[in-house]
């Protein structure tokens, strides 16, 4: 039997309250931390997050502190589930207050724009020198609402160090919730992130009305123009025809439980940014991570033109419907180009 572990899960929406069930239902003792006292208060006195997950008891070995350093007191690992742009500001308080080196988890999904650094180099940025053992990241097709049911998920660790992964993966690791190693850090968090871009965009699709076809059609160049990508970056291609890459693809541009989906969906019957990132309620990660791969393809000079429609319509004002259609009548090419290209650049680069 695993040793169970004192950790603190750093973020109380969804994702985090879920992760946090996971581990307490393997018996590990989990400490919550959000900043809004009535949320933990609702946690600790009724063993429900009603905002978040809705309908759902929480394990009592789920504990809620408003406090950081109460929060890590004795504790070597955390689970980072914060946004992308929350992340520098929350890592820069734990710092102040940690005790020992930490193990990050991050299960988050994105990539901070203008610095163009993937979620692991930005903790590795903030928490250089002896204050950070290891990173760890966590992705996969999951939605918070369906791990807190306890349907059955399955999602994968990777890290430098894979003995840190294969730690994680025995930490989360149960009937319900199957946890899949990969030593491909890069290619994990690029096709964790850039999968938002394609389900702001499959929303926006059926937000137009336009169908299956067109939806079909788009995931399937949505995952050439990730692993287009990501190989220029130095992911192992296989990576994105695995859980990370098409099996998050399809779960994030096919469900309601989608925030992507859901804003972009809102954004093709005709609303305003502005308006459907009010009405949301929760971040929507793909519109940060769409501005950043917009600059990642000029960096890299990869043709990326679903990312760049979507781009006119989050931040030139073009109408969806005007960039769908561009998108149609772009130039004539062969499918496998992509393929060929993509498996051409890895053999070089071996």
């Amino acid at each position: 039997m695993n040793e169970k572990r004192n950790i603190a899960v750093i973020g109380a929406g969804s994702w985090g309250t879920a992760l946090a069930m996971v581990l307490a239902d393997n018996q590990h003792l989990v400490r919550l931390w959000g900043h809004k006292k009535e949320q933990i208060d609702e946690i600790n006195h009724h063993h429900t997050n009603e905002k978040y997950l809705k309908n759902v008891q929480l394990p009592p070995r789920i504990k809620g502190y408003t406090s950081l350093s109460e929060a890590l007191q004795g504790v070597e690992l955390i689970i980072l589930a914060v946004p992308t742009k929350a992340i520098r500001e929350v890592l820069g308080n734990v710092q102040q207050v940690q005790q020992s080196p930490l193990t990050v988890v991050h299960v988050s999904k994105g990539i901070e724009p203008d610095t163009l650094l993937r979620i692991s180099e930005m903790i590795e940025d903030v928490m250089e020198g002896n204050n950070l053992k290891d990173v760890v990241v966590l992705s996969g097709p999951s939605h918070a609402e369906e791990v807190s049911l306890r349907h059955p998920t399955t999602v994968t660790v990777s890290s430098k160090n894979m003995k840190a992964a294969e730690e994680i993966q025995d930490l989360f690791m149960n009937q319900h919730f199957r946890v899949y190693t990969n030593p491909d850090e890069i290619g994990v968090e690029i096709g964790g992130a850039l999968k938002n871009i394609i389900a702001l965009a499959a929303g926006i699709i059926d937000g137009l009305g336009y169908g299956d076809n067109a939806k079909a059609a788009l995931i399937t160049r949505g995952l050439a123009e990730i692993a287009r990508l990501g190989t220029k970056m130095g992911a192992n291609p296989l990576t994105f025809s695995g859980l990370t890459g098409i099996g998050d693809l399809i779960v994030t541009c096919t469900s309601v439980h989608s925030r992507n989906w859901r804003a972009g969906n809102m954004l093709g019957k005709g609303q305003n940014l502005e308006d459907v990132l009010a009405n949301m309620g929760m971040v929507v990660e793909g519109v940060r991570t769409t501005k950043a791969a917009y600059q990642l393809a000029k960096r890299f000079d990869v043709k990326m033109p679903i990312t760049e429609a979507l781009y006119s319509v989050l931040f030139s004002n073009v109408e969806a419907s005007v960039a769908a259609d561009a998108l149609m009548g772009r130039m004539k090419t062969n499918e496998m180009e992509d393929l060929v290209n993509i498996l051409g650049e890895r053999m070089t680069d071996e």
